[in-house]
């Protein structure tokens, strides 16, 4: 067995393999860039060498330094979790040169899979279904496009050598694949070092369904059930179950079977993912085969009741599995929530800062949260934003997604925005709960998911705000009045007033007091709240339920089962001065500059794509507001930007077409 691992990740991933690595009572190293001297994985490990600087080409994705730490550490494995060099040829080879186990596939099947266009011959060779499309070698403007036009928009242009959503493009007509084709390229180029493209058939009902494949070192294979991963946004998974539902066992075996001919068609050893699309007609095709540990593997341990990442160091150890086909048993139902830290509602961009505020459903059997990061961390620009894994398991899946419901209800974060509420709002669709899905559920249903929160929603968490600090402020017992700092008025009714603003609207909440209460001047209800620690209780005209709320000096942040609301504490003078100048371009969050697309003196118009960024592995076009002559440009490529930064200034006198 493996005596010492070092884990070639960071966050969740590399906390989750180490609690297994020590229950099977085998010694960690972690290894770590400079953003991450404090981060989880480096405190749960028995050891840790540092790597380099925060940019991950500079630490997790530098092949000499992982290597070099293992041979310093005496590691005689390395698990490379999920992203990074997970699926880097040169690294496997790099730990087969210098003696070290590498826990995944070997390289052959890793080159096999890595091209996605040499993974669609191999596939058809083993009789496993494709999607119709174009996977040649020939990248040109004129022969991609020629290739789309006859296979028929919609179609989806996706990097040879990626996954996880990056350089992939939905295209909908012959006049959007030039710049579609450039942006997925250049985004390919970055994450992936390798631009090539493939142009699919847009399938526009498919489910996404995968399946969870294991081959040890002796010839067996089996399949662990499946997993619906269609609710996506940018391709990129949002909720996760397992198994996949209104699948008979006829399609799940079938799958299943295809799957394992998939692997073994690449003499497969350890964990992989055999990744379909499944139509209306329940016809299924093979999309790719990611050749590592997925980040929605805990559904599947949910249902099976097995450790993945164990049976991933047994098979790299040499063992055999510890199960054949008959012996797997699928039970209940489970669902993954990924937690993340960004804005739904302003295209998902991410959101960093300082997690000042952390609380979550108590972990239970069947309540499972895998994360990497705890109150006080910060959520970096230079790494995934994802905060956390919410996992649930039912009986059934009705009871299940119960359950997930409920967990994410406690599930309060304060310091940066999260996506928290539009799971609630996906989880509760009517649609999601009868099992209606599409790899295009999101965009289906998008007016009421992105619903904005009513002003009654705003006004009442207002009034909820005000009372939380109106108690915080409310002196103890017997306290002499003339030292009350709020709410005393000689002969008249006590009041308090806050300014608050919420996504930069002022709002003035005036509470008045009355014999029963507080009355609000949004309406005539009165209003009763105590507070204890973190809860408040609430009742407003006799109806009774609890709320909870994070203060600091500058903001109010109220959780409850509606929605979770941030307000600011609100000073003119720094509204005053914040206020961008007209006509300025910003940059959304730190990152960097990919290209400018315009000059000073140039004519622009509305929504004309300005400059490209980068933050978070995701690639950002920043567009003209309005039509206008540009004045300065205040960046170039390369550029490292700030949150706010402002980088391109443009005027309104122009003459052009607007």
């Amino acid at each position: 067995m493996i005596a010492k691992l070092l884990i070639a990740n960071r966050g969740e991933i590399a906390c989750r393999i180490i609690r297994t690595a020590r229950h099977l009572g085998i010694r960690t190293v972690a290894v770590y860039s400079a953003a991450d001297q404090q981060a989880q994985h480096v405190q749960l490990a028995d050891e840790s060498v540092f790597i380099g600087p925060a940019p991950s080409a500079e630490s997790y994705l530098v092949v000499d330094k992982i290597i070099a730490a293992a041979k310093q550490t005496g590691a005689d494995a390395i698990h490379p979790g999920y992203g990074f060099l997970s699926e880097n040829e040169a690294f496997a080879d790099a730990c087969a040169s210098n003696n070290i186990i590498f826990v995944g596939p070997p390289t052959s099947a890793i080159a096999a899979m890595g091209s996605k266009s040499a993974a669609k011959s191999i596939m058809s060779e083993a009789e496993v279904p494709l999607v119709p499309g174009y996977h040649g070698n020939e990248q040109g403007l004129e022969k991609l496009l020629a290739e789309a036009e006859q296979i028929g928009f919609p179609v989806l242009l996706k990097a040879a050598y990626g996954g996880g959503g990056k350089g992939m493009r939905i295209v909908e007509s012959a006049k959007q694949f030039k710049e579609a084709l450039a942006s997925a390229k250049r985004e390919a180029q970055a994450a992936f070092g390798n631009d090539k493209m493939l142009v699919e058939k847009y399938l526009t009902k498919p489910r996404h369904v995968e399946i969870q494949v294991f081959c040890d070192q002796h010839g067996n294979a089996v399949y662990l059930a499946e997993r619906d991963c269609s609710v996506q946004r940018r391709h990129q998974k949002v909720i996760e179950e397992a198994p996949a539902p209104a699948l008979s066992e006829r399609t799940r075996q079938a799958m299943g079977e295809a799957a394992v001919r998939a692997a073994q068609a690449i003499d497969y050893v350890g964990a992989g993912t055999v990744e379909f699309l499944l139509d209306t007609d329940n016809r299924f095709y093979f999309m790719e085969m990611n050749t590592r540990l997925q980040v929605e593997h805990p559904v599947t341990e949910m249902v099976t009741g097995q450790d993945l990442v164990a049976w991933q160091l047994q098979v790299a150890a040499g063992e055999p599995l510890p199960l054949s086909q008959d012996q797997v048993q699928l039970h209940g139902h489970a669902f993954e929530a990924r937690i993340y830290a960004e804005d739904p509602h302003n295209d998902f961009l991410p959101s960093t800062g300082v997690l000042h505020h952390l609380r979550t459903p108590n972990p239970a059997a069947d309540v499972r949260i895998d994360s990497g990061v705890v109150e006080g961390d910060e959520v970096s620009a230079y790494y995934d934003p994802m905060i956390a894994k919410l996992v649930v398991w039912g009986e059934d899946r009705a009871t299940a997604l119960r359950k997930l419901l409920q967990a994410l209800d406690s599930y309060r974060i304060a310091g940066v925005r999260t996506n928290i509420d539009f799971l609630r709002s996906i989880a509760r669709h009517r649609d999601f709960a009868q099992a209606n899905l599409t790899t295009r559920f999101i965009e289906k249903h998008e007016k009421v998911l992105f619903a904005d929160y009513t002003e009654q929603q705003i006004q009442d968490h207002a009034v909820l705000a005000a009372l939380a600090e109106n108690l915080l402020e409310r002196p103890s017992a017997g306290a002499d009045v003339w030292q009350q700092a709020r709410g005393f008025r000689l002969n008249q009714p006590a009041q308090y007033a806050l300014e608050l603003l919420y996504r930069d609207t002022p709002i003035s909440v005036a509470l008045e007091q009355t014999g029963n209460g507080w009355r609000s001047q949004f309406d005539k209800r009165i209003w009763q709240a105590e507070l204890n620690g973190d809860c408040l209780s609430v009742s407003c005209d006799g109806h009774g339920y609890q709320v909870y709320v994070m203060q600091d000096a500058q903001s109010i942040t109220v959780f409850s089962q509606s929605a979770n609301l941030h307000f600011q504490r609100h000073l003119v003078a720094d509204t005053l001065s914040q206020e961008p100048a007209a006509g300025s371009m910003t940059a959304p969050m730190n990152g960097t500059i990919v290209e400018v697309l315009v000059q000073p003196g140039d004519t622009v118009e509305a929504e004309q794509a300005l400059v490209i960024m980068e933050a978070m592995k995701m690639e950002y076009t920043i567009r003209a507001a309005h039509a206008g002559t540009v004045e300065q440009v205040f960046y170039g490529a390369g550029d490292l930007v700030s949150d706010g930064a402002e980088l391109v200034s443009l005027s309104t006198d122009t003459t052009g077409d607007a």
